[in-house]
């Protein structure tokens, strides 16, 4: 991460080098500060300790530029995310005898399609995300799925799906937690009421003769983060996308619901956050992550050509 601040330029650069970026000649009016991240998931090292402790205070005064996205242009717009557990509690019996079995898998699979109808109700587009060029909306999908081992001819007691939200940064991450819950407990007042033939007329999930309710428990994991939308009329915006058009010719600010730590916390703390970088964006967490290192080539040129810009920009 890097920023330019008025007489106190500050950054924190990740995965490049901040002396390389330094312009023979160059008229400052601007100091600058680079943070090295060592490891952002270790809270109480990097840059949260810094800020805690006042020592990034003076940056506030200008633009911090945060260098962890990807493909070479202004990234304006990041997702919050909250990780989920749904685990569906049934009864287990015999599959031959399906209507003497609350089916867990079933009940799941129809727990989690209500709660996306729900979702997308009270959580719909907005008209911000147009805006900011939000590849998509604010989301919420299944991506695990278990249960247990059994054989084939058993309906198993229960199953556990997991998955996420990503949350555009225009809705606040926990009231989306609490509608959650909201949606979790209507359906176990009532999860009959989920069976509307569509598995067939043997699914159900009340079992009257035996006192017996299928229920389902929700769990959200730790590392609850905030999206962010990027202060668009800022000096330091403006700067940014100068340096990108002389550099590569064109700038595309662009929008993702991906996570990044600690940049809404930033935000929020006064500083303005903008964020850009120059890896791959198809190649994100995959076995064999890379970028080009004729793509970090011209990162090296844009981020001299900020620092230039925003020297004028401040000086004029």
């Amino acid at each position: 991460m890097h920023c330019h601040v008025p007489k106190s330029l500050s950054g924190v650069l990740t995965d490049t080098s901040f002396d390389k970026v330094a312009v023979p000649n160059m008229q400052k009016s601007t100091d600058n500060l680079s943070t090295f991240l060592p490891l952002w998931q270790l809270l109480g090292i990097g840059v949260d300790e810094l800020v805690k402790r006042g020592m990034l205070d003076k940056c506030k005064e200008g633009p911090l530029y945060w260098l962890d996205t990807a493909d070479s242009q202004p990234c304006i717009g990041t997702g919050g995310i909250a990780a989920w557990q749904l685990t569906a509690h049934g009864k287990l019996f015999h599959s031959g005898l399906p209507h003497k079995s609350i089916n867990p898998i079933e009940l799941a699979m129809d727990a989690v399609t209500e709660i996306q109808r729900r979702f997308y109700e009270d959580f719909p587009p907005h008209p911000e995300e147009e805006r900011y060029g939000f590849a998509t909306c604010s989301t919420l999908k299944p991506t695990q799925w278990s249960y247990p081992s059994g054989s084939i001819n058993q309906i198993p007691g229960s199953a556990t799906v997991c998955g996420d939200c990503r949350i555009t940064p225009f809705y606040d991450v926990e009231q989306v937690m609490s509608k959650i819950r909201v949606y979790v407990d209507d359906i176990n007042a009532n999860p009959n009421a989920l069976a509307r033939g569509q598995r067939g007329p043997y699914s159900k999930y009340e079992l009257p003769d035996e006192g017996l309710k299928g229920r389902v428990d929700l769990k959200f994991f730790e590392n609850v983060g905030k999206g962010v939308a990027c202060n668009l009329e800022s000096k330091g915006f403006a700067a940014l996308v100068d340096a990108f058009k002389e550099v590569l010719g064109d700038c595309k600010p662009y929008s993702i619901t991906g996570s990044l730590p600690c940049i809404r916390e930033l935000q929020e703390a006064g500083f303005d956050v903008q964020t850009l970088g120059f890896g791959k964006l198809a190649a994100y967490h995959a076995n064999n992550e890379y970028g080009y290192l004729s793509d970090f080539k011209k990162g090296y040129r844009v981020l001299a050509t900020l620092m230039d810009k925003y020297n004028t920009a401040v000086s004029a």
